[in-house]
């Protein structure tokens, strides 16, 4: 099951990257802000993923400067990273169908 909550975060991170690079902190506050505070990822969880996402091709980073002036790393999704998150949404889907068998069965 740890597999699964690894995997979870790491398809948030590439679909929030499907429509914009962000830095670790813009990408923290959007998963917060799109759900409603339920996923508040902190930097032990979060920075270990972007670089694990990073070992893997799905994102790059290049440094830029936020918003409010500070240097800071930016990521994108790769075409690579495009391809894992269809594949990952794609597992996602099957994943909720049979909890929600199991629940509807119980």
């Amino acid at each position: 099951m740890s597999d699964r909550l690894q995997g979870t975060l790491d398809l948030l991170i590439l679909r929030t990257l499907q429509s914009e690079p962000m830095h670790g902190w813009g990408i923290a506050q959007r998963l917060q802000l799109l759900s409603r505070d339920l996923f508040q990822p902190n930097q032990g969880s979060l920075y270990p993923a972007l670089h694990r996402l990073e070992d893997q091709g799905w994102i790059a980073a290049e440094w830029g400067t936020s918003e409010n002036q500070r240097r800071a790393r930016f990521y994108r999704l790769t075409p690579a990273g495009r391809r894992q998150l269809a594949r990952e949404r794609e597992s996602w889907d099957t994943f909720v169908a049979a909890v929600a068998r199991v629940l509807r069965e119980a």
